[in-house]
């Protein structure tokens, strides 16, 4: 049993979580083994990097110019890109010209910025829908619904560690162990405001609890089915033990995904 001090890193809000059955379209998944469902991974991974991207703001006279914020993946015409939206600086520095957009490295030291536009937040989800101009990027393929199922061996890439080393793509296993409900905890009567109430009066929506290790640059990554490469999800939290400080230093192993339905929602009302 985890100790008492092991908490959630909440990379959105705070949420608590409820078991759930899995969609009854995706048992059959759930019924291979992990290895074998795998085998076909390092092919799919060679498909899938092009398409992440990290996600960062640029301004011109900062040192670092490039600060990185977290991952992002290519979806639909190229030009769409999807993360969380925790990602997103709540402010940019206007008058100094800073501009949020992605970044494109081919894993050593140099990389490259592309600008690009908020078309879309989905705070409740934690995602959000940057739009680019110039050049289509390759994309990934979203999931439909009913993808994925209780026990299903998936994967994930991102920029775990950021650009701290470069930018490095790095891929993760990553075992479904629950789709679970989230719900906003009790508020005391200080913090209820309209807003809150709202929240409090939506209904818990679905999560996938993952038996897998994520790092804090992994928000935003894509969370996909290691055959196909069709994304099921976008990485959003991880679990710690102790301090925050800890989600590198000592992993839990425990982290959690936004389902995929709520980025085509996302995409559907931000075209």
């Amino acid at each position: 049993m985890p100790s008492r001090r092991l908490r959630r890193l909440l990379l959105g809000a705070p949420f608590v979580l409820c078991t759930i059955a899995a969609p009854v379209a995706a048992q059959a998944l759930a019924s291979q083994a992990p290895q074998e469902l795998l085998q076909g991974l390092p092919r799919t991974v060679a498909r899938v990097k092009p398409s992440v991207v990290g996600v960062g703001t640029l301004l011109k006279t900062r040192q670092p110019a490039i600060v990185f914020t977290g991952t992002g993946f290519i979806v639909g015409d190229g030009l769409s890109v999807i993360t969380n939206a925790h990602v997103i600086p709540n402010t940019l520095d206007v008058a100094r010209m800073e501009e949020i957009g992605i970044v494109i490295g081919n894993g050593g030291e140099a990389v490259s910025f592309r600008g690009a536009r908020v078309a879309g937040l989905d705070r409740e989800h934690d995602l959000a829908h940057l739009r680019l101009s110039g050049t289509p990027l390759a994309p990934l393929v979203l999931a439909g619904e009913g993808a994925v199922a209780e026990g299903q061996a998936l994967a994930f890439t991102g920029y775990p560690l950021g650009m701290r080393l470069g930018l490095h793509a790095a891929t993760h296993r990553a075992l479904l162990a629950a789709i679970a409900p989230v719900v906003r905890p009790s508020l005391t009567s200080r913090q209820l405001d309209p807003r809150a109430i709202t929240q409090l009066q939506r209904r818990p929506f679905d999560i996938y609890h993952l038996d897998g290790t994520a790092y804090p640059g992994n928000s935003g990554s894509p969370l996909y089915d290691p055959a196909s490469g069709a994304v099921v999800g976008v990485i959003n939290m991880v679990f710690l033990k102790g301090l925050k400080e800890s989600a590198v230093s000592d992993p839990s192993g425990i982290t959690y995904a936004i389902p995929v339905r709520h980025v085509h929602e996302l995409l559907q009302r931000s075209q």
